[in-house]
Parts: structure tokens; C-alpha cells; sequence
């Protein structure tokens, strides 16, 4: 189980919103050969609670059954955080580096769906969601059917059907207010702006 301290634990507005910016996630198994890990894209959908992805055929992940539960491991912007930037370094100098990260650990059950217009279905959603905002968005019905077809053969489709999700978005929320714009003001300087926009946001309201 993953350690959660209350300050960093993570609301369903949080999640939801890392369900649909992460990146590629990785796909843990436990199976009769051992563990086995996978990272890929997935793409969530909220109405049925799944997250849907697909494997190359030739991955041996999907041919091996699931002892127990599968994990998809998450993670949004993380870096590191130096305690130089901490107004507390010049006040009393007790402090230490750290990291700051958002992750989130999806645990449920996994089904393989040998089917090509299900893999179709999720190769588009996915295409669509990382494709979207861009000024010329790249589309599957672009490319030749034919060629689409094949690719198709040589993929399969994983779903996973969410049962309990541990989070934890770990982003200066325990520091004192001077601290946390000492930390934004210094990723940003070291160009993690995604990261500083997390800490950010995630500031603590009085």
C-alpha cells in the first residue's frame, strides 16, 4: 500500500484531472512467469470506471494470466527540489533536498480483447486525446485503411477495470507559504514549468 500523508492525498477533482493529461503509464502483472511491466498510453473512461490501452501482439504480457490484480502505475510532472530555494534555508538552514511528483497507483482487473474494432475503437480515442490542440490533429482515417488494417493484426487491447486507486500528489503542500514560492520561483527558473504550476496549484487555501 502506498504511503499517503493526509496533506498529500489526492481529491477526485485531482485525479480526474491526471486521468486525462498523464502520459504513458506503466502496466504491472503479477503471472505464472513472474512479474511483468509494460509502459503505454491509456485512455480513461469515466462512465464505466476503465482504463483501455493495447500491447503488441508479440508481447508476451498479454498471453500470461493475471495472479490477482493488475497495476497501472500513473504519473503526472515530478522534479527535484532543492533546499536552496527555501526561504527556511536562510532563516535556520534545517532543511534537506526532496521530490516532489504526482503519481497514482490503479488497481483492477484486466481483461484482453483480441478484437479489432475494439482495438480500432481505442487507437482512435487515444489518437484523438493526444492529438487534440494541435493546429493540423493528425486522425487514424488519415492513413490508408489497408495500412491501418494491418497495424491493427499486430496489437491487442487491455482494459482494466478500476477497483481502488491510491494517490498521492506530493508537491511542497507541507511547507510554509515563503518555502512553496521559493520552490515555484526555482522550477520555473530551472525550467520545470509544469511542475511549478503543479505546486501551484495544489497551494494550500487558507
Amino acid at each position: 500500500m502506498m504511503y499517503v500523508p493526509a496533506h498529500f492525498a489526492a481529491d477526485d477533482r485531482e485525479l480526474q484531472e491526471l486521468f486525462a493529461s498523464h502520459g504513458a503509464a506503466d502496466l504491472v502483472t503479477m503471472t505464472p512467469a513472474g512479474l511483468l511491466a509494460t509502459m503505454l498510453p491509456f485512455v480513461h473512461d469515466p462512465e464505466r470506471n476503465v482504463l483501455r490501452g493495447h500491447l503488441a501482439r508479440n508481447n508476451e504480457q498479454w498471453q500470461q494470466p493475471v495472479v490477482g490484480d493488475a497495476l497501472v502505475i500513473m504519473r503526472g510532472p515530478d522534479a527535484y527540489i532543492s533546499p536552496a530555494w527555501y526561504a527556511s534555508k536562510r532563516e535556520h538552514g534545517r532543511v534537506v533536498p526532496t521530490w516532489n511528483y504526482i503519481t497514482a497507483h490503479v488497481y483492477g482487473t484486466l481483461t484482453v480483447h483480441d478484437d479489432p474494432a475494439w482495438v480500432e475503437d481505442v487507437v482512435r480515442r487515444l489518437s484523438d486525446q493526444h492529438e487534440a490542440g494541435r493546429d493540423e490533429p493528425w486522425s487514424v482515417s488519415d492513413a490508408p485503411a489497408k495500412f491501418i488494417s494491418g497495424q491493427l493484426r499486430a496489437i491487442v487491447g487491455v482494459e482494466l477495470a478500476i477497483n481502488r486507486i491510491e494517490a498521492k500528489f506530493k508537491l511542497s503542500q507541507n511547507r510554509p507559504d515563503a518555502d512553496i514560492d521559493g520552490v515555484i520561483e526555482g522550477l520555473r527558473t530551472a525550467g520545470q514549468s509544469a511542475t511549478a504550476d503543479a505546486v501551484a496549484q495544489a497551494r494550500p487555501v487558507d
